[in-house]
């Protein structure tokens, strides 16, 4: 079974920075993609980051996030990093990490973790 735990969310201010970390479990970690989300109060749940299995080389980023967010993954220890630098209040969102149940590909998000939420002060 398929399990998915975020850490790392909180309060910051605008300009501030915060790394969230999302542990998974129940299967061979490193075969699969992983993904980051976020849902707004009154908003749809918005892509943000992907990072492509194995060595991660290929990654994704919405245009809101580039140059801002980066994300990472570490196959020894089962986790994907999202780091947030200069954070806006606009980033506030519960974060979501997720991840496909077919390996080797980045598409098709099964597997969601319950979120944690970040809230970027102005």
């Amino acid at each position: 079974q398929v399990q998915l735990v975020e850490f790392g969310g909180g309060l910051v201010q605008a300009g501030g920075s915060l790394r969230l970390s999302c542990a998974a479990s129940g299967r061979t970690f490193s075969n699969y993609a992983m993904g980051w989300f976020r849902q707004a109060p009154g908003k749809e749940r918005e892509f943000v980051a992907a990072i492509s299995w194995s060595t991660g080389s290929i990654t994704y980023y919405t245009d809101s996030v580039k140059g801002r967010f980066t994300i990472s993954r570490d196959n020894a220890k089962n986790t994907v990093y999202l780091q947030m630098n200069s954070l806006k209040p606009e980033d506030t969102a519960v974060y979501y990490c997720a991840t496909p149940r077919r390996p080797r590909v980045l598409e098709n998000w099964d597997y969601w973790g319950q979120g944690t939420q970040v809230t970027v002060s102005s």
